[in-house]
């Protein structure tokens, strides 16, 4: 990210770096033995804590302010209020349509190769690929809230003293800080469930490549309709927030790491938290 420039190519810099991390967590199954489930639960628990923290101090603390502006400090949790509820239940409705059903568990405990029977091993590869398919659709899904808040920050910066460029660059890393155990949440269990690597790691990329799309998007809307901003920031927090509780927290508390992963969680929100207290 440039100080300076065009707000969409600064969205768009930024999404890059958020597919790029993206595309190094899904790296990690070329070096990981594909097993090392505590690695992917605490990866899971780190990045729920930098999307909470950056929630927050990237998106929240500057709907509120600017809410504040135009309905005063009495009735300034109204709009937030509004777009946390909006973008939560847009998460929730994309949960709806297509569910995760545990696939990240199920795709580790399982793999076709140890199968001898040939009509078992056929069937078990076909609900495999169904498997991985819907994994690669919700962490997609669930990336479009994340590149449209990058884009909303980089759309608001300026706009008030805590929606800055440099919110939003703290934003698009924190993000990408997160993204980094969704590539790896995907390459993994595709590698546990007999994939090779090189497979396992472009799907694992691919599902970051919304991103970039839908930070542009965002970046747009609330570049050319000012009044939707408190709205569209909130929107982003709402979320990630239900992204966070809904779908990762949960996840890296099932295979029995659910210390590791509180305690990732913990050190993800100190991590973003600082910085975005001490480079904002």
């Amino acid at each position: 990210m440039i100080r300076g420039i065009d707000p969409t190519a600064q969205t768009v810099l930024g999404t890059l770096l958020t597919w790029g991390l993206t595309a190094a967590g899904a790296a990690c199954v070329f070096i990981l033995n594909s097993s090392q489930r505590k690695v992917l639960d605490g990866s899971l628990g780190f990045a729920a804590g930098v999307m909470l923290a950056a929630s927050y101090w990237s998106l929240l603390k500057p709907s509120l302010e600017i809410a504040t502006g135009s309905h005063g400090e009495q009735w300034c949790f109204i709009p937030t209020s509004i777009g946390i509820v909006a973008g939560a239940f847009f998460v929730y409705i994309v949960d709806v349509v297509i569910p995760e059903n545990n696939t990240v568990r199920i795709l580790m405990e399982t793999n076709p190769k140890k199968d001898d029977d040939h009509t078992r091993r056929m069937q078990d590869a076909s609900l495999q690929w169904k498997r991985m398919l819907m994994l690669i659709i919700a962490i997609t899904m669930h990336n479009i809230p994340e590149g449209m808040a990058v884009g909303v920050g980089f759309g608001a910066a300026n706009s008030t003293d805590a929606a800055t460029f440099a919110s939003a660059r703290n934003l698009a890393i924190g993000i990408g800080m997160q993204n980094f155990p969704e590539g790896l949440a995907v390459s993994l269990p595709l590698r546990a469930a007999g994939f090779s690597k090189k497979m396992s790691f472009w799907y694992g990329q691919l599902s970051g490549a919304v991103e970039p799309i839908f930070g542009v998007i965002g970046c747009l809307l609330v570049t050319y309709a000012q009044v939707i901003l408190s709205y569209a920031l909130a929107f982003a927090a709402g979320a990630m927030i239900y992204v966070v509780v809904d779908d990762i927290i949960p996840e890296s508390q099932q295979c029995g790491n659910g210390r590791i992963a509180s305690w990732s969680t913990i050190v993800g929100f100190i991590v973003m938290m600082t910085l975005d207290v001490t480079l904002g």
